[in-house]
C-alpha cells in the first residue's frame, strides 16, 4: 500500500540533512522510526494493561501501603 507523506519543509529539511549525514534515504529512516513508534505503543499498552491487573488484584496490599 502506497502512502504520501507530507512533512513540514522544516522537518523535511532536517530529515534531509541526517540521511545524508547517515548515508540513508529519508524514506529508511521514516519507516524505522514508525516501526519504532508501533512497538513502543504496543509495549506502553501492555505495561498499562498489567498495571490495571495488578493493581486490582492487589488493591487491599496497595491501600496498606498507602497507610
Amino acid at each position: 500500500m502506497a502512502m504520501n507523506l507530507r512533512l513540514p519543509d522544516d522537518v523535511q529539511e532536517t530529515l534531509k540533512k541526517r540521511a545524508e549525514a547517515e548515508g540513508r534515504s529519508m524514506h529508511a529512516i521514516v519507516v524505522q522510526a514508525v516501526e519504532r513508534y508501533l512497538v513502543e505503543e504496543a509495549d506502553r499498552a501492555t505495561v498499562r494493561k498489567l498495571g490495571a491487573k495488578y493493581a486490582t488484584e492487589h488493591a487491599d496490599l496497595l491501600r496498606r501501603l498507602g497507610e
